[in-house]
This record gives C-alpha cells, structure tokens and sequence, in this order.
C-alpha cells in the first residue's frame, strides 16, 4: 500500500505515518474524550475564519471536514489496493490548528482488509460516532445534522475517487469505490441521510454553511435556493 500514490488523488486523502515538523498532535481518543481543548479550538478557528453567526454553523462546518478526512483516508486505499491504515483513535492523532496533509499523523500504522464491515468499524463507529458526541457536549448541534455531513463527506470521498480514477485511466478503482460507498450507506444511520445514486448524492439536510456571510449552498445540499431568514 502506498500512501503517497492515495495522497495523489487529492489532499483528504493524504495521510503521514511520521511525525511533522512542530504542531500539537494530540491523539483523536483524548479529543473526543473532551481530555484535550483541540474540538473546541477547531470550532472557534472556523467560526473567527467565516464570521459564522452560530456555533453550531462553525461545528457543523468543522465535522464536515474532520469527517470528510477520515473517510477519505480509509476509503482512499480500500479502493486502491484492497486494504487500508487501522485507525485507532489513540495511534492517529490530529493538530486541529493545521490543514491537510500536516493535520494527521498515523503512529505504529497497520493495515485492514478493505471491506464495509471493517471500514465501518474503524471509521463511522471508532471515529464519527464519539466524534458526534463530542461535538453535541460542546454545542446545541443535531445529531441528524451530523449524520447528513457524515453522508455527504462518504459520498463525496467516493466521487473524488471515481472522477480521479477515470482521468488516470483506472476505472476499476473508482468503480469499487462506488461499490463500498454503496455498502456503507446501508447503515441505518447513513442510508437516511440522502439519497446515493452512483457518484451522485443528494442529503436531505443542511450543514449550515448558507447561514455565513459569505457561504451559500453545496452542490448535494437538500436545499434549492437558500431560506430566507
């Protein structure tokens, strides 16, 4: 499995098994245990960045790409090489003050066989699940909301993937993307969130952005036109 060839499809998917240069990584199972400020700090940093009007705008927009890093980087090499890293929560650690790739750190990294059931072990139970709770200790958040940006993040990793795929002139690796993608949203809480149709996805919810000054409303977004307030 090579991690540098899965960064190549874009930077969600980048993952580094060596320690960056400076930072404060600190492992995701304190920061989802509350044990560590980076959540919070995270929330404030988009809020201060898009003069959200809300809290829960600025969270919601901050889980949005937490989840989309963490799908991408499973889903990432599952799709390429059968495989993918083991995630645990207390080896792959986060500096909640740094983009992509420097962001994550994969300490003692190993590798999974790349099937739904294990990936959604590793990601939507070991991560975005306490990552909700966290989330919801912090702020006045909807679980259902959270879950939409769960989905969108997944659908959105496997259309990355696929258009990548076939501009590489590798469609087998996109095609198994949509497959696992597929598989996933089974789930209670993810086939609920919207409706998966290939590489197309529509939610039917709304993470928020629309409510920031500049925001307006993402391509999968359930809305048409954004509500007046």
């Amino acid at each position: 499995m090579d991690l540098a060839a899965v960064a190549s499809v874009g930077g969600f998917f980048a993952l580094r098994t060596e320690e960056p240069e400076g930072g404060e990584h600190v492992p995701l199972a304190r920061i989802y245990a509350g044990d560590a400020p980076g959540l919070a700090f995270r929330v404030d940093k988009v809020a201060a960045r898009l003069n959200a009007p809300e809290r829960r705008v600025a969270a919601s927009i901050a889980h949005l790409g937490l989840a989309a890093r963490l799908w991408s980087i499973a889903l990432g090499p599952a799709a390429l090489y059968g495989e993918f890293p083991a995630l645990p929560p207390g080896d792959l650690r986060w500096d909640a003050d740094r983009s992509s790739p420097d962001d994550l750190w994969l300490a003692a990294p190993r590798t999974l066989p790349a099937t739904a059931d294990r990936i959604r072990e590793v990601v939507q139970y070991g991560h975005l699940v306490p990552l909700a709770d966290a989330l919801v200790r912090d702020c006045r958040i909807s679980r259902p909301l959270l879950w939409g940006n769960a989905g969108s993040a997944l659908a959105g990793a496997a259309r990355e993937l696929h258009t990548w795929a076939r501009k590489n002139g590798c469609p087998e690796v996109g095609e198994r993307a949509l497959e696992l993608a597929a598989e996933l949203f089974r789930h209670p809480d993810l086939c609920t969130t919207g409706t998966l149709e290939g590489a197309a996805f529509r939610r039917r919810s709304c993470c928020l952005y629309y409510r920031c000054p500049s925001g307006g409303l993402c391509g999968d977004c359930v809305f048409d036109r954004a509500p007046v307030s």
